[in-house]
């Protein structure tokens, strides 16, 4: 009866006033859509520093064209004070530097907390501190602030906040989802980062028209709501839920519920790993050194690559600030087929490495390209673009998804079902740190060559690729050797039947 009470507790207090749905796809369902929104609300109020960037430091612009008369109020812009002086880059990187290097470790530390409490819990409190600190920084504005320590400050703050989210749903949505066709559904699932970047980029370009401290304040109260929302109606796993996760069925046996991600005829332990136990999982160094330098990339182009178009001629002409903002959405809208087919070739072949290393190499051609003949004319730009986000966020989101729930369900961890977020926060931190590296670098690298920033992303591509080699072959080895056995097989029942 105490057993069963404390299950109770633990379940969300919306679906206990509502009672609940009783099938395992209902839940399944709720988990996707709620866990989706709340990352995407991540990713929203993370992009927003990106649009305000050429607001905060417009630097100098020569012949502006028809797509700058669309917003006039860009193009007078004078700055904002101690962004819009000769080291104004160099500072905005600073703080995207610092807001990442928090963000970062504290991964690694989110991962540990989360397998040790409730995540509807833990991922709220992250979701409700960044809309805090968020709102924070656009409150510089409306408070004329100018101040650099103070948005130093709130940016780290913000960081450590925005360091539960990804740990939290990756351990969430593996509760409820077994390994078949995972690469897929996490690679759909996984367009919430693309999705999320660009709802930010939208509506931080739109707010900017009536000051760019409404692009931080109105992005984060839709975060703060959708945390409630989280709070109320999220199922952490089907145990909580009374929920057989292989009969899909009710069940009132707190013991005879199955965890999802193990494999048949595992016994079940709930002693969470340890930090250094999870590093020797065979395949997470290597992956996450790999991403590494894949979110290096990737966080290059979301902090930067709205500045990089607003001060780049684009068939002669610049764009506005609002303009820059919107059309960098493209990046994003290619990073969420990127995702998907990583994920659904990734299933069809079972090769995660292979797939992962496939795109970081294709991502190579793809900057050279876009850096060469992007400014050609606006639907170059586009379609240029449109391919780099393919090719940069598919090998990202393959191994912040898939990969991640992969490993942290390894069978070396005989059936320890606590590692799931632990091995995620490694994963994610330890890209992180490359995630904050790519920025800090271009901040100072641009004000001399962007050549010289898209130089540093195709080797920072390469090298993404080589540390997977390992893996690589490991993979191809083994589907050599399963054809082999299998033709084997294959004339062995041949001969029998002669």
């Amino acid at each position: 009866m105490a057993q069963s009470h404390e299950m109770m507790s633990r379940k969300p207090p919306g679906l206990r006033l509502f009672g609940g749905a009783r099938s395992l796809r209902s839940y399944q369902t709720l988990v996707l859509v709620l866990t989706f929104f709340a990352y995407a609300c991540f990713h929203m109020t993370r992009k927003i520093t990106s649009i305000v960037k050429s607001a905060l430091d417009p630097q100098t612009k020569v012949g502006f064209s028809h797509w700058g008369r669309l917003h006039t109020h860009n193009s007078l812009n004078v700055g904002w004070l101690p962004f819009n002086t000769v080291d104004g880059s160099a500072l905005l990187g600073e703080i995207d530097v610092a807001f990442l290097a928090v963000y970062s470790i504290g991964m690694f530390f989110a991962g540990h907390i989360g397998d040790r409490m409730d995540l509807r819990i833990f991922l709220t409190i992250g979701m409700l501190g960044t809309a805090i600190f968020t709102t924070l920084f656009g409150a510089g504005y409306w408070l004329n602030v100018h101040n650099f320590y103070y948005f130093l400050v709130i940016q780290m703050a913000s960081g450590l906040f925005q360091s539960i989210g990804w740990p939290s749903v990756v351990a969430v949505v593996g509760n409820w989802f077994g390994k078949s066709k995972r690469g897929l559904i996490m690679g759909i699932w996984n367009a919430h980062t693309s999705i999320g970047n660009i709802a930010g980029s939208l509506l931080a370009a739109f707010l900017l028209k009536f000051g760019w401290g409404w692009s931080f304040a109105i992005p984060s109260l839709i975060m703060a709501f959708v945390g409630l929302v989280v709070f109320i109606f999220l199922p952490v796993n089907p145990e909580v839920m009374e929920i057989d996760i292989d009969s899909g069925e009710y069940s009132c046996e707190k013991n005879s519920v199955k965890e999802p991600l193990l494999e048949p005829g595992q016994e079940v332990k709930h002693k969470a790993v340890g930090f250094l136990e999870a590093w020797r999982i065979p395949g997470v160094a290597p992956f996450a050194l790999c991403l590494f330098f894949s979110k290096l990339v990737a966080y290059t182009f979301l902090y930067w690559l709205p500045f990089y178009i607003s001060h780049t001629r684009i068939g002669n002409e610049y764009l506005s600030d609002a303009m820059a903002g919107s059309l960098s959405t493209i990046f994003d809208v290619g990073g969420v087929l990127g995702g998907v087919l990583a994920g659904h070739i990734s299933d069809r072949l079972n090769a995660r490495a292979v797939t992962a290393a496939s795109f970081m190499y294709c991502a190579i051609p793809a900057l050279f390209l876009y850096r060469t003949y992007g400014s050609v004319s606006i639907m170059w730009n586009i379609c240029l673009m449109f391919i780099t986000g393919m090719f940069v966020n598919g090998p990202y989101a393959l191994i912040t998804t898939a990969v991640s729930a992969d490993l942290g369900t390894h069978s070396s961890l005989n059936g320890n079902s606590r590692a799931l977020a632990t091995v995620t926060a490694i994963i994610d931190g330890t890209g992180s740190v490359g995630a904050a590296v790519g920025p800090l670098l271009t901040g100072y690298i641009s004000s001399k060559s962007w050549s010289a920033v898209f130089t540093m992303l195709m080797a920072a591509a390469l090298l993404a690729g080589l540390l997977l080699t390992q893996l690589v072959c490991a993979e191809l080895k083994g589907k050599v050797s399963s054809s082999v056995t299998k033709n084997a097989e294959a004339q062995g029942t041949y001969s029998d039947e002669v």
